[in-house]
Formats: C-alpha cells, sequence, structure tokens
C-alpha cells in the first residue's frame, strides 16, 4: 500500500458520499482488508467534516445542536477506533521486523499518518468546490486556487512521508510503537460528568 494508492481510496470515499450529500445514508464500502478500512475510516471523516458545518448553522434549533453535537463526539470516537484498527494492521505487518540497534520511534504510527491524509484529502475536495462557485466574485476564487495549491504540495509531500516511514519500519530503521488514545470525553468510568462526581 503506498501512501498515492491511500489518496484514491480516500478520494473515492469523498466522491461516493457526495452523491447524495446526506449525513444519514449508509455507507456501502466496496473494498475488504486494509483498503476497506482506508475507505470507512474516511466516509467516517467526510461525514463529520459535514456535521461540523452544520452545528455552525446561525438557524439550527437548540435540540438540533445538542443531536448533533453528540453525534460528532461519537464520531470522533468511531475515527479513533478506526485509527486503532490500522494500527492493529501495521503492528502485524511488521510483527516478524527486528529493529535495528538504533532505531528510532516516529511521532506517529502509520495510521495516524494516514488519519492525517484522510483529512487534508477532504480539504482538497472542498476547497477546489470553492474554486468552481459561480456566486463569488473572481477574486475569491483566485484565493482559493492558491490554497488549494498548497494542500495539493502537501498531499504529495505527506504521501511520499507515509511511503518513507513503511519503509524505514520494514528495513527495521525506525520502530513502531502505539499509544491507544484512551479518550476520556466519552467513557462513562472516566467523565466526571458522566459518572456523577460533578454538576453539569
Amino acid at each position: 500500500m503506498k501512501g498515492s494508492q491511500a489518496n484514491r481510496i480516500f478520494e473515492q470515499s469523498i466522491v461516493d458520499y457526495h452523491k447524495t450529500d446526506n449525513v444519514d445514508q449508509s455507507l456501502a464500502n466496496p473494498y475488504n482488508g486494509v483498503e476497506g478500512l482506508l475507505y470507512g475510516k474516511c466516509w467516517i471523516d467526510t461525514v463529520q467534516w459535514h456535521l461540523e458545518d452544520i452545528i455552525r448553522s446561525p438557524n439550527l434549533a437548540a435540540e438540533h445542536f445538542v443531536a448533533t453535537k453528540r453525534r460528532i463526539d461519537k464520531s470522533n470516537q468511531d475515527r479513533t477506533d478506526s485509527v486503532e484498527k490500522l494500527d492493529d494492521y501495521f503492528l502485524e505487518r511488521f510483527q516478524g521486523v527486528k529493529p535495528q540497534a538504533n532505531a528510532r520511534l516516529n511521532s506517529e504510527t502509520p495510521a495516524w499518518l494516514l488519519d492525517r491524509m484522510s483529512i487534508l484529502q477532504l480539504k482538497i475536495y472542498h476547497m477546489r468546490e470553492q474554486t468552481l462557485r459561480a456566486d463569488v466574485e473572481e477574486a475569491h476564487r483566485e484565493q482559493c486556487k492558491r490554497k488549494l495549491s498548497v494542500l495539493l504540495d502537501q498531499e504529495a509531500d505527506m504521501a511520499q512521508c507515509f511511503d518513507e516511514l513503511v519503509d524505514d519500519l520494514e528495513k527495521g530503521i525506525k520502530k513502531m510503537k502505539v499509544y491507544r488514545q484512551m479518550k476520556m470525553y466519552n467513557d462513562p468510568k472516566l467523565n466526571p460528568i458522566l459518572y456523577g462526581g460533578a454538576k453539569a
């Protein structure tokens, strides 16, 4: 799996979502294995992107605001869970590799780098939309074209970083260590508001 391949799967997931552009549509994942994990992870990101837009609507009724915020919290947990499944994939993939004596740790795992790449594809998709709008001035489109150019540079750079990280892990030049995120706000045993130790 190359970084460019992951990006194309992310891109397909985003395009497929926008065929109906509905946060309530169900996922129909065309892939299995690690490709399926990537597609499903980006689908979660895409739905959450649009939930974040919805919650910022000045006309959103209070009850819908609360319901949307809770959906976003659940989505954040689903996103973390999907990345940790990818971490499991890479842990298994590299379990037979003996790190070199001077092997270095990376600040993020391949899965968390893929998480950033998925979000970047969403930025690219929606910035490209801005460059095509007919209801804005040319100055707006030009500004967005410049931003899109930077995002596309970042896309290439991050794909290269992913490929280099995977290559270093396969060669034992770097070693992989996973820290589970252990999010606390969704856990009724860890959030004091949920377990009754504090008042809202």
